[in-house]
């Protein structure tokens, strides 16, 4: 059978988050998937899960997706991190890097969680200038990634889409378009999930971010909690089309941390994630 048109260019955008149970099934059946998206501070210190790393690399292209930079920290970037991060992406050669737009650092002690900012001109020029003191370093575009919120700022004067946009604007970096973040961060706070992804600078999304959530019942209300542990919802599935059908194909990512379910399952995921970049680029193809 001959592949269609764009197939060739749908299979490379769609990959997964690797994790340490499936490395050695990859490694050994070598899937079919465009690329692979590995957290930075794993490979930090060598040793053998660096060099499973590098035998994983010769197959795939690699995403490095970064927890620990604390974009938003007052005191600024961690330079020691920040160097260790640039050695991995000199050895690794990444497609891409990516951050979040959160905190996690005080007083040079990690928290180990991604805290929310509030969204000012003040906190606006902090990670402006964390962001461009990356990209200096890395020689490289960084993606930053939105978060998912629980909370909102009430001294917060610049709504999260126009934050992101703005920061763009400051210093030329990309976004990684998380549209699981979104939904939940809109159906937690009060906003329309379309209004948001419409809000954001279509031209800078370099990436896409795919996963589940959890639903929870706290004082009555229903709260969404992103917790990477459950096949997308139909919800997000219709944001990421409206994303693909706004900024195009670009590397899509399932994610999937909590509750590991075999590998079979992520592929499936990923087979869906490419067959909704498919319809896009169908229905673009009639309109023209």
């Amino acid at each position: 059978m001959t592949m269609r048109d764009g197939d060739a260019a749908i299979a490379a955008a769609i990959g997964i988050g690797l994790r340490a149970p499936h490395v050695a099934e990859i490694i050994a059946t070598r899937p079919a998937l465009g690329w692979l998206e590995v957290h930075a501070e794993n490979y930090m210190g060598g040793g053998p899960a660096l060099a499973q790393l590098a035998a994983i690399r010769r197959d795939y292209p690699l995403s490095l997706h970064g927890v620990g930079l604390s974009l938003g920290t007052a005191e600024g970037i961690d330079i020691g991190h920040l160097r260790r991060l640039a050695a991995l992406v000199a050895r690794t050669e990444p497609m891409l890097v990516s951050e979040h737009l959160s905190w996690s650092v005080s007083g040079g002690v990690y928290l180990n969680d991604l805290l929310p900012l509030p969204y000012t001109e003040e906190s606006l020029a902090i990670v402006a200038d964390n962001v461009a003191k990356t990209q200096d370093t890395l020689r490289r575009r960084l993606l930053v990634e939105n978060p998912s919120s629980y909370l909102r700022y009430r001294h917060s004067t610049i709504p999260e889409p126009e934050f992101l946009a703005a920061l763009v604007a400051r210093t030329g970096c990309g976004l990684l378009c998380d549209v699981n973040n979104i939904h939940v961060t809109c159906a937690n706070l009060g906003g329309d999930a379309a209004e948001y992804l419409d809000a954001l600078p279509a031209s800078a999304i370099g990436e896409i971010h795919l996963a589940g959530h959890a639903t929870v019942i706290r004082g009555g209300k229903t709260l969404l909690i992103d917790d990477h542990g459950a096949p997308v919802a139909p919800a997000v599935w219709q944001l990421y089309h409206r994303a693909l059908a706004r900024c195009g194909v670009v590397p899509s990512l399932v994610e999937w941390d909590k509750a590991l379910p075999p590998l079979a399952i992520l592929l499936e995921e990923a087979r869906i994630a490419a067959t909704v970049a498919r319809a896009v680029k169908d229905a673009d193809a009639r309109a023209a």
